[in-house]
C-alpha cells in the first residue's frame, strides 16, 4: 500500500473517530441534562463569581459527563461501528 493510500485511510478513520466523539458528547449531555440545568441556573447572571459560587454544580456535572465521555466508552463505540461496517460489507 502506498503512502498516499495509507494517508487517505487514516484520514477517513480520523473523521469517523471525530464523528464518534461528537456523538459520545451529545449522548453525555443528554444523559446529564439535570446537572447541566442546575449549573446553568447557578451561573445565570454571574460573571467571575461563577467559579466559586457554582463549584459544587460544576463538579457534579463533570462527574456525570465523565461517565459517558471516557476512553473506554469511545473504544466501545468504535467496536460497534466496526461491527456495523463488517455487516454492511457482507
Amino acid at each position: 500500500m502506498s503512502y498516499v493510500q495509507q494517508a487517505r485511510e487514516n484520514h477517513v478513520k480520523k473523521k469517523v473517530e471525530e464523528a464518534l466523539r461528537s456523538k459520545m458528547k451529545q449522548k453525555a449531555l443528554k444523559q446529564c441534562d439535570q446537572y447541566t440545568s442546575k449549573y446553568a441556573e447557578c451561573a445565570a447572571g454571574r460573571t467571575l463569581s461563577v467559579v466559586w459560587q457554582c463549584r459544587k454544580q460544576a463538579k457534579e456535572l463533570n462527574k456525570c459527563l465523565h461517565q459517558y465521555t471516557n476512553d473506554s466508552v469511545l473504544e466501545e463505540m468504535k467496536k460497534e461501528y466496526m461491527l456495523q461496517e463488517e455487516k454492511r460489507g457482507l
